[in-house]
């Protein structure tokens, strides 16, 4: 009988952090300002990680994690349409950072404009704040067109990995969501062959347009108009 299950991928294990340098080049006056002033006021305590429902001064009903939010648009557009969903948003390059503070404080009131009561950003490595949430505290996490680091000796930085899906399973609830959402040929063949190769997850073929529900990015974009196919995951604990 032939065994048609998909091996797991056989890849080095992560490494300490799965990017790069944080710094593309000087900050402006304002975006220096927003970090000092606009960051520590939205920033998600890495210390406090095991009550991370307590951190939203706003009333919660569900919590989600967004790694890698990119420019910010996706998760603005779900703290919006979900104001009972807490989000914490990840990402750790500085101009993404300031790309979501510019959204969030009026200029000259970067230390006083009202900020969102649904919204916690984290600037570090999402892994390391994966591992410290609680058990079954996430309702939905949240991965749209990651770096694909398509070089073979590489993909030991993809954040979908054989040894993260376990981290992932733990911290959402049963019937909790994982979406991954990418563009790169070769981050999807390597996708399909991961989530085929485990057993924490149901997981639907791809869809090939973006489902209900699951906001637009820049990435997306970009990647449409260079005429490259981007195909959404949802992976459901069981």
């Amino acid at each position: 009988m032939t065994n048609d299950t998909p091996a797991t991928p056989s890849v080095k294990p992560p490494p300490d952090r799965l990017y790069g340098r944080i710094k593309s080049h000087s900050l402006r006056p304002r975006q220096e300002k927003l970090l000092a002033e606009t960051l520590p006021r939205v920033r998600f305590d890495l210390e406090r990680a095991g009550e991370p429902v307590a951190q939203f001064p706003g009333p919660i009903d569900q919590l989600w994690l967004e790694v890698g939010f990119g420019g910010g648009e996706h998760a603005l557009a779900q703290i919006a349409a979900n104001p009972r969903a807490g989000l914490i948003a990840c990402e750790v390059f500085e101009i993404g950072l300031c790309s979501l503070l510019t959204k969030l404080a009026d200029e000259g009131e970067e230390a006083t404009s009202q900020l969102p009561g649904n919204l916690r950003v984290f600037d570090d490595d999402a892994r390391t704040l994966l591992r410290l949430l609680p058990d079954g505290c996430l309702s939905k996490l949240i991965l749209n067109f990651p770096d694909p680091w398509p070089k073979a000796r590489h993909a030991k930085r993809r954040f979908v990995h054989p040894a993260l899906v376990p981290d992932v399973a733990r911290a959402l609830v049963p019937g909790g969501e994982w979406r991954i959402a990418t563009d790169d040929p070769t981050y999807q063949a390597w996708t399909k062959d991961v989530m085929g190769a485990q057993s924490l997850f149901s997981v639907a073929p791809p869809a090939l347009e973006r489902p209900e529900g699951w906001p637009p990015t820049r990435y997306e974009a970009k990647a449409i108009r260079a005429g490259r196919q981007p195909m959404y995951w949802s992976a459901i604990k069981t």
